[in-house]
């Protein structure tokens, strides 16, 4: 899936090698409109680099971090050296589930006729709001369309791209539920207790989903779907904290409570 813009450093991105020099590697960033960057031959291995071919060659997909972004002269400086495996593993992974995504948006707009122009500034949105088109598969899957039309996405489409993900993607494994016990004396009280309910839901996860729902003051149920027990006990943990540190900062307290049958 191509972007708009410029990658920012940090960045991890994945390119195509297109030419190789005794100084270095020009490739192109496959993610964002095929511009050109360099890895200078310092920045392609650990040590001394004598022959540059034996790490990288024309045509090779490979795995950057970015270290400078000059966009006035449309200079992009990388780092292969700087990409450990298991960052190149994941970075993969996720560009070829965008690849995935890039198809499934397509048929979306051709179900729901969404022009070109639409259909690009849709993209824009999901990568501003999802950080990935594919996540929005995710959170649709795992949740439901609402997360989408939140953000302003018209219902058809968001149904559409619900009933996609119901239709590629594999059901979450384990399911498991806690309560927190959210109180301030504050007058106002009740914004800061959705601000910590929107603090909790706001924690993210791969192929994870929370459900918050309100149980009778002050109790709500924290509801999470997550590929297995230790990411969705995690993720549990996380979002419990994260809403108590919230309604403390209200002069507030909050209390985690792991679900068992009796606080149903």
């Amino acid at each position: 899936m191509e972007r708009s813009g410029w990658p920012e450093e940090s960045d991890l991105v994945v390119c195509t090698v297109k030419r190789v020099t005794d100084f270095g590697a020009f490739v192109e960033l496959d993610e964002y409109g095929r511009k050109e960057g360099l890895i200078h031959i310092s920045e392609v291995a650990s040590g001394w680099v004598k022959y540059i071919r034996d790490h990288v060659r024309e045509g090779q997909k490979i795995v950057c971090k970015v270290l400078y972004v000059d966009t006035t002269k449309h200079h992009i400086d990388l780092s292969l050296k700087d990409v450990n495996e298991h960052q190149r593993r994941e970075k993969i992974q996720e560009w070829k589930n965008e690849q995935k995504s890039e198809k499934w948006l397509q048929y979306v707009a051709k179900t729901t006729k969404t022009s070109k122009e639409d259909l690009d500034k849709l993209i824009e949105l999901l990568y501003s709001e999802f950080g990935s088109t594919y996540s929005a598969f995710e959170k649709s899957r795992f949740g439901d369309v609402s997360v989408l039309i939140e953000i302003g996405i018209r219902k058809e489409i968001a149904e559409m791209i619900r009933k996609v993900a119901l239709e590629n993607l594999k059901k979450p494994q384990v399911e498991i539920a806690g309560y927190i016990d959210l109180m301030t004396p504050l007058p106002d009280g009740i914004e800061y207790i959705q601000k910590a309910l929107k603090a909790a839901g706001q924690i993210e996860g791969e192929d994870v989903s929370i459900e918050i729902t309100y149980t009778g003051a002050p109790r709500y149920r924290l509801h999470i779907i997550a590929p297995d027990y230790k990411k969705a006990e995690n993720i549990l943990k996380k979002a419990a904290q994260s809403a108590i540190r919230v309604i403390e900062k209200a002069d507030g307290s909050g209390e985690f409570h792991r679900y068992s049958e009796q606080n149903t």
